[in-house]
């Protein structure tokens, strides 16, 4: 006898056949048949009014038997009151392992309707044609499927891990390479610059001795002398510019990992510099029409910079979005986040000391080093860019869309406070910024 049938005996053994509950006080008869007290005294009042046949005074039928029984012949009965507790107290006997619909053990699982089912509920027309295993069976099954799956995402993540790795070593291969060629220009043009400076000294000494000889002899020396100096041929050599790298990181997939963080951003219109058009392409309207000089200096809105900031505001979590550009002139826009209370009045430098982690783009001019009060300026930005902030960790990173390749990352200790999406375009006519369903340019 199995854990659940030997449940349900000791069901059936503790519950009152008259309330079909779980004996309360039990009592025996002198049939021996038992009952709850307070039970089988009411269904003997009952009785007394009841006319029929003639009875004996004070005896009375018993429910399951029949048999006549002494009234005063109630016999307590403590060993089923410990196994009626027991009964109570035992969670093979708990509602949620007894079918709802016929109260009988829940020991089949339908396949078809993924549910428990009894034995009973197997035979009824719902049922019947569907295939269906023991409880214990199914739930081995299961457990063999989730093994299953975990041992393949073990090993599919085991794949990926390595051919990360693989990836990195290829790109630091490729970094060391590019940093050995760099180095071994930058010796060639030292070497070359070296040995062209110890020609110009030679001449110059000779040039210097010859100034001290009379003038007869120094006229005769002068031929030697000036041809020795068209021989000598100075070329610069070729620059080699550290500051350029040309390795790009390139991670495969992690866009992917990424897009399970995106946040649809959107721009809020009551921040916006009064001369940035946001036109919602979705509802097909204008969100910030040119105010009138009266609302146009509004606390939150921008008055020193083209530039709006995102509704969101984040202090906690990962959160990413990509923003799309069409740059057609050379002004230096920015893209990043910033603290939700910077100086929107005021002329200031967009960087971290001032609560801003952008990135410039511009087309054509020569990028600035990155310093205190510069941020990083990109002189080929791609036409889609996605900005990843993690503000536990403290960092905003920036991402090409295009082809994945990482361009920046700010990382401090802590964010000082909570952070927006921030967006700043450049003069009149020199593009588009699209963010989510929303285009922003400045009215020129």
């Amino acid at each position: 006898m199995d854990a659940v049938e030997l449940a349900r005996k000791l069901q059936e053994e503790a519950t009152c056949s008259i309330c079909l509950d779980y004996f309360t006080d039990p009592v025996m008869t002198a049939c021996g048949h038992n009952f709850c007290r307070t039970c089988i005294q009411t269904s003997w009042e009952k009785a007394k009014g009841k006319k029929g046949r003639r009875r004996q005074k004070g005896v009375f039928p018993c429910p399951e038997c029949r048999e006549m029984s002494p009234q005063r012949n109630l016999r307590p009965n403590r060993l089923l009151t410990k196994v009626a507790e027991m009964a109570r107290q035992h969670r093979g006997l708990q509602e949620r392992d007894l079918c709802p619909a016929h109260q009988e053990p829940i020991k089949l699982f339908c396949l078809e309707d993924q549910s428990p089912i009894c034995v009973v509920c197997r035979e009824a027309q719902e049922h019947r044609e569907h295939r269906v295993l023991p409880v214990e069976e199914a739930l081995r099954e299961y457990k063999d499927r989730v093994k299953d799956r975990r041992e393949r995402i073990m090993v599919e993540f085991e794949k990926v891990a390595l051919f990360l790795a693989e990836e990195e070593q290829r790109l630091l291969r490729a970094l060391k390479r590019e940093e050995e060629e760099t180095a071994m220009q930058l010796r060639n043009s030292k070497a070359t610059l070296d040995q062209q400076r110890r020609s110009l000294d030679l001449l110059l000494l000779q040039l210097e001795d010859q100034s001290l000889r009379e003038p007869l002899q120094m006229l005769q020396d002068m031929k030697g002398t000036l041809a020795r100096k068209r021989n000598l041929s100075v070329q610069c050599p070729e620059v080699a510019v550290p500051a350029v790298v040309r390795t790009v990181c390139r991670v495969p997939g992690q866009r992917d990992v990424l897009r399970g963080f995106q946040e649809e951003v959107m721009p809020d219109p009551t921040s916006a510099y009064p001369y940035l058009l946001l036109y919602e392409s979705r509802q097909r309207r204008y969100l910030s029409p040119l105010p009138e000089a009266s609302t146009a200096c509004g606390r939150d809105r921008f008055l020193a910079y083209p530039c709006a900031v995102g509704q969101q505001s984040f202090s906690s979590g990962r959160h990413y979005w990509e923003v799309g550009m069409n740059l057609l002139g050379d002004a230096l826009w920015a893209l990043g986040v910033c603290r939700d209370n910077v100086s929107r009045k005021d002329r200031v430098p967009k960087s971290p000391e001032n609560g801003f982690w952008v990135i410039q783009l511009s087309k054509g001019k020569q990028p600035l080093s990155p310093g205190p009060t510069t941020p990083v300026t990109l002189t080929e930005p791609p036409s889609h860019i996605g900005i990843f902030l993690d503000f536990e960790a403290g960092e905003v990173s920036f991402y090409s869309v295009n082809d994945g390749s990482h361009l920046h990352t700010y990382s401090q200790a802590a964010f000082p406070g909570p952070l927006q999406p921030f967006f700043c375009l450049g003069a009149p006519k020199s593009g588009q910024m699209v963010i989510s369903t929303v285009t922003m340019w400045v009215k020129g």
